[in-house]
């Protein structure tokens, strides 16, 4: 018999042993006769929009099966990230996906003991297996190629086994166009806002891709020529835990607070316009789509979706960091390290813009 679901604790300071107790147990983690009888909690991460904590757990028995960790993550204590959190629906989203979209993919992503939230609110707790030692990728430094070769084959895992599905319709809370329509309309405003505050940072080709991209963005929301399938829409660096030692699990992919309908390639588009200098993108991007495309071909058969519409999907994606950044950066409480990423994602992305001519693909329709 399933043990009853525990109450939620949206506070890190108001758990318990006990209250980590009937979430194990009902999870199936630890048997009825199993207690946590103490536990030692940490902060860990970077997130800004959530706060993780991991718990090293003691046991009243022997328990070998038992988690030596878990993670919990819960909202921001920062009250602008909080706000941000519930405006954009980011806390709802990521409780929706382990509860509903999570067993019907194949990524890599942890295993989620507990997922529960007070809608319309801050109030939310996730407990999920602990992916230690995996080392949290960074955003600013950049990645490998051997890196962006796990995350682009991890990304058709994510989208390959649920590419086209009309069943995925009938989630609403996937369907989130109004929410990117609402963003469009409100673009032209935070991007003042984004350039009065980093004006010294951002360089030439930045400055242009912003208003450049204002001007696009009807035409990419109007599209829907392309089958679309759930993607993660922040699929970058700090969002990746890499294996280490050779682990079981190269790598393993966090943070479903932004998960959405899309075409697959906007997820590829994201990373590689954030996780690499542009000298070092523009020799390997064309050759990780083409293990993509050819993951999606031979691992899920998509076999109607030739690999120059799979381009053309990734060059029309390639302002996405960009707008990510704009948008997050005004949204979030303020950090060095946060501007710093921002910075990154915006310019590495709008160079993306350039290199690809992608006004000239979007204009084309």
């Amino acid at each position: 018999m399933t043990a009853a679901r525990p109450p939620l604790v949206a506070d890190p300071d108001l758990v318990t042993p006990e209250w980590l107790t009937q979430v194990l147990r009902h999870a199936g983690a630890i048997d009825a006769g199993t207690n946590v009888s103490s536990f030692e909690a940490s902060s860990i991460g970077t997130g800004q929009v959530g706060a993780n904590v991991r718990y090293a757990l003691s046991y009243d028995r022997t328990a070998p099966r038992a988690p030596a960790t878990v993670v919990g993550k819960f909202s921001s204590r920062d009250a602008a990230s909080a706000a941000a959190g519930v405006a954009t629906l980011t806390y709802e989203t990521e409780v929706a996906f382990y509860r509903e979209l999570a067993d019907t993919v194949d990524i890599s992503r942890p295993q989620c003991h507990f997922a529960e939230l007070r809608s319309g609110t801050a109030d939310v707790v996730l407990v999920m297996e602990d992916i230690a030692p995996a080392e949290q990728g960074d955003q600013i430094a950049g990645c490998t190629v051997r890196q962006a070769g796990l995350a682009i084959e991890e990304a058709a895992r994510l989208h390959g086994p649920r590419w086209g599905d009309p069943a995925l319709n009938e989630l609403s809370w996937l369907e989130r166009g109004g929410t990117v329509e609402a963003m469009a309309a409100m673009y032209g405003d935070v991007w003042g806002t984004f350039v009065e505050r980093y004006r010294a940072t951002l360089d030439p080709v930045t400055l242009a891709a912003g208003p450049q991209f204002a001007a696009l963005a009807p035409r990419l929301l109007a599209d829907r020529s392309s089958p679309r399938a759930p993607v993660h829409s922040d699929y970058r660096l700090d969002n990746m835990l890499f294996g280490t030692g050779g682990a079981a699990r190269p790598l393993t992919v966090v943070d479903w607070q932004t998960v959405r309908l899309d075409v697959g390639p906007s997820d590829v588009a994201y990373f590689l316009g954030s996780a690499f200098e542009p000298e070092r993108r523009r020799l390997c991007e064309r050759d990780l789509l083409v293990r993509y495309h050819r993951a999606l071909v031979e691992d899920y058969g998509v076999d109607d979706y030739p690999f120059d519409h799979c381009w053309r999907d990734y060059v029309r994606s390639s302002y996405s960091s960009l707008l990510m950044a704009v948008f997050a950066s005004m949204l979030v409480g303020r950090t060095d390290r946060g501007d710093a990423m921002f910075m990154a994602m915006a310019s590495r992305s709008a160079q993306m813009a350039a290199d690809l001519d992608a006004p000239a693909v979007i204009k084309g329709g």
